[in-house]
Parts: C-alpha cells; structure tokens; sequence
C-alpha cells in the first residue's frame, strides 16, 4: 500500500470518542508510542486505566495544544 493513514490532532478533534490510545496519540504527534508511554507515567499526559488497558481522555490530550487556552475554572 502506497498511502499509509495518517491521523492527525485535527482528526482527533472531529471525533466522538471519549479517550484515544497511545497509539493514536503518537500517530497525531508524529512521535514513536513509547513516547506517549513515556509521557503518561510521567504525568505530561493525562490518563486513565480501563482494566488493563491504558487510555487518554481525548479533551484533555487535546487541551495540551489547544491553540488558545480558554478553560475556566
């Protein structure tokens, strides 16, 4: 296949779902998804674990880069 998918923060933007994976995370930064990992253990990134699973709430992954900063208290 010539034409990889390719997401990017715009097409998280456009989305329903309430978390994204790590590796939707790292395909929208163009970073490697032990990046993401790397960044949610740290706390940069914020998460949530679903049984085994690791989550991100999508709102909030797009907060940190959200253009301008209008969250209220």
């Amino acid at each position: 296949m010539m034409r990889q998918s390719t997401l990017d923060l715009d097409d998280l933007r456009k989305r329903r779902s309430l978390v994204i994976t790590r590796k939707e995370a790292a395909e929208a930064l163009g970073v490697d998804p032990r990046t993401i990992t790397t960044s949610i253990n740290d706390g940069t990134i914020p998460s949530v674990k679903l049984g085994r699973r690791v989550v991100i709430p999508r709102e909030k992954f797009l907060a940190l880069f959200a253009e301008t900063d209008s969250a209220g208290a």
